[in-house]
């Protein structure tokens, strides 16, 4: 990461928002608008992949486009005043660009319900891209040149190694320090309060080198 200009990548739901509330909301509305039972309780505990990755556990194969579909029509909502801002997430995109960085969330999350989020929080990155996972995420962070990825799921953890990005993890979402470690974090964080002090260092490490 250049002394001079940089950028850092964010994940979305359980890196700078507790999605859990707005989820657990829109599964449980959903269930009651189609009549199939949905265990919102489980499905909040594995947040990180796509939609249609939980919608296979409640829905047949081919009715996976149309709940997707509904589901995202139903969640803002439902699911945008529900959701609050995790510890420290505000602190984390101002310290990027305070020390001159550029922000970018790189989400899972369906893109327009991921903007009306941190709009609704007052939470200004300088871009945001949506609907890729995992190592798609490599393809948005080289084009954002971020030297840096905050995630808080392995899958967010091999994003960052598929892009050549440093990968910074906090033990927020659904995956224990221990298993993003194991997974190849570079730095594991309990938290994003963490995260402005961890960057200074960083940030005066690589002026030395």
């Amino acid at each position: 990461m250049s002394p001079r200009a940089f950028a850092v990548g964010f994940d979305l739901d359980m890196t700078l928002i507790d999605s859990r509330p707005g989820i657990h909301a829109t599964y449980r509305a959903l269930a009651e608008r189609t009549g199939t039972f949905i265990d919102a309780d489980l499905a909040v505990t594995r947040l990180g992949p796509p939609l249609a990755d939980e919608l296979v556990h409640w829905f047949p194969a081919e009715r996976i486009a149309e709940m997707s579909d509904l589901y995202r029509a139903m969640y803002p909502e439902i699911a945008i005043t529900a959701t609050p801002a995790m510890a420290g997430a505000r602190e984390a995109i101002a310290a990027v660009r305070e020390a001159g960085g550029k922000t970018v969330v790189v989400t899972a999350k369906y893109e327009p319900n991921a903007k009306l989020h941190l709009s609704h929080l007052g939470i200004v990155p300088d871009a945001v891209v949506g609907n890729l996972w995992a190592e798609q995420k490599a393809e948005a962070l080289r084009e954002h040149g971020a030297g840096v990825y905050v995630g808080d799921h392995v899958g967010d953890v091999r994003g960052a190694r598929k892009a050549g990005a440093l990968s910074v993890a906090v033990a927020t979402g659904p995956c224990a320090a221990e298993e993003l470690r194991a997974a190849g974090a570079d730095v594991v964080l309990g938290d994003l309060t963490e995260l402005p002090a961890w960057l200074t260092r960083y940030r005066e490490d690589a002026s030395r080198a």
